[in-house]
């Protein structure tokens, strides 16, 4: 089993990457393909989707990522096509936030989830994850957006660059460093 690739992007689509490694194009489906740069090195963490008729590889930018898309997919109902664009429109720390606390309303609001099965999330994962540790990041980049947002930049700007910026810096750090990747 393929566990993570490191290599250079190729080339992007709506719902995937091509990623380069040893003169080999992997076709890699991700949340969000358009926020990894091309040209540019990652390492991605990979689950291996094996059907009869399929053999895909899933990939995520962190383990916390791949973890939760492996405990979703686990859910009666709720398969590898379902699960991805959840994470593409919400955070794995707000997706569990949802699940522990019932949130049903924000559940269905990921593209072909319905009561049913936004209910069948709760039932079968409530307490049974943990959001990821790094909390205080999402509130810094929350800072960083509303800065980057009374400057002018567009939401869509924002969030392309939101990826390459080093959590670990501090806000001044951070702008700046948005502000660079921004002027590119």
């Amino acid at each position: 089993m393929l566990n993570y690739i490191k290599g250079i992007i190729k080339h992007q689509e709506s719902n995937y990457i091509v990623i380069e490694q040893n003169n080999i194009g992997f076709e890699v489906y991700v949340a969000n393909p358009y926020s990894f740069n091309l040209e540019e090195e990652y390492c991605i963490y990979l689950y291996n989707h094996i059907r009869e008729e399929e053999y895909s590889l899933y990939g995520f930018k962190t383990i916390e990522e791949k973890q939760l898309f492996l405990r979703l997919i686990n859910v009666k109902g709720l398969g590898p096509k379902m699960a991805l664009p959840m994470l593409a429109t919400g955070s794995v720390s707000g997706i569990v936030d949802a699940i522990d606390r019932e949130n049903i309303l924000y559940l269905t609001k990921f593209p072909k989830i319905g009561e049913k099965i936004a209910k069948q999330i709760i039932l079968d994962l409530k307490g049974k994850i943990t959001s990821p540790k790094s909390t205080n990041n999402e509130v810094s980049f929350d800072e960083l957006i509303s800065v980057l947002t009374n400057l002018g930049y567009k939401n869509t700007d924002i969030k392309k660059v939101l990826p390459n910026i080093d959590t670990s810096l501090n806000i001044e750090q951070q702008i700046k460093e948005a502000l660079r990747l921004m002027l590119k």
